[in-house]
């Protein structure tokens, strides 16, 4: 069976929802992500991506335009923020069709293991009434830095709707090797998130801003992608490739295409063993 590709909205951030399927599908995409959990970070759209009217938008985008919806995000995990706040975004994800919601850390504690345990827990019951499968991040920059600290929170949760996202540009900044994700139960990964940087980059600041604004198109930095494919052979590839420059530079839709190509000539059935 052939990958499905995914465009995330951070790729091309500040869009609406119904304004990133058809970026998606002008560009060659498969599905798209969407951002209905606002972070209250600047440029994000100014609008309820789950009013009722957006909503419709969006399912006659993905109808007219035929792609399918994908994930959800941000469910965070907070101290002040219980799971019940993300109960009306799930239910909107579950209307478009997303099958999969994102969860990451953001905690300053670092003995607090069983706070964020018990809270992704109950991130997953509540995503599990509307067929979400909550898959958990680990952002270099957030409370669960590497993979291992990702894989202890699955391993003390143990949903049955949980999944582990790996984000190439963080497993390369976290120092993960091919070996970690070899030792990932394999119904545990649902889909990667795809970019490639040129720098090591352990300064945090620096992390952040290549993160948010600075990601480069497969092939075009370090990171392995001929062998995370081959490890990863049935994952769905979703480009999360944010890039202000270029962005500015092509336009959202071109540019949302070039990172598509990129990736494809990785993880394309056949890409492996003509990059080997």
């Amino acid at each position: 069976m052939s990958r499905l590709y995914a465009l995330e909205y951070l790729t091309c951030p500040g869009v609406t929802p119904s304004e990133l399927v058809h970026i998606a599908a002008d560009a060659g995409y498969d599905a798209a992500s969407f951002r209905l959990i606002h972070m209250g970070v600047a440029g994000e759209p100014d609008c309820d991506p789950c009013a009722p009217e957006m909503l419709r938008e969006t399912k006659r985008a993905l109808a007219d335009r035929g792609l399918i919806a994908w994930d959800v995000e941000l469910a965070r995990i907070l101290r002040d923020t219980p799971a019940s706040a993300y109960e009306r975004a799930f239910s909107a994800a579950a209307e478009l069709g997303c099958t999969q919601a994102i969860s990451s850390a953001w905690t300053d504690v670092r003995n607090d293991g069983s706070f964020v345990t018990e809270r992704f827990g109950e991130i997953c019951d509540l995503a599990a009434q509307y067929g979400l499968t909550v898959n958990l991040e680990y952002p270099a920059f957030s409370r669960l830095c590497c993979i291992e600290d990702a894989l202890d929170v699955l391993k003390r949760a143990k949903r049955p709707n949980q999944g582990l996202l790996i984000d190439t540009l963080y497993h390369h900044f976290t120092g993960g090797k091919m070996a970690d994700l070899a030792r990932v139960p394999r119904k545990w990964v649902n889909f990667l998130h795809v970019c490639d940087t040129d720098h090591v980059a352990y300064d945090k600041a620096e992390m952040i801003h290549i993160a948010r604004d600075a990601r480069l198109y497969p092939g075009e930095g370090v990171i392995s992608f001929a062998a995370i494919a081959a490890a990863l052979p049935d994952a769905v590839v979703a480009i999360e490739l944010p890039n202000a420059a270029r962005s500015a530079e092509l336009g959202h839709t071109e540019h949302a295409r070039r990172a598509l190509e990129a990736a494809q000539r990785f993880f394309t059935e056949g890409a492996v063993s003509r990059a080997a």
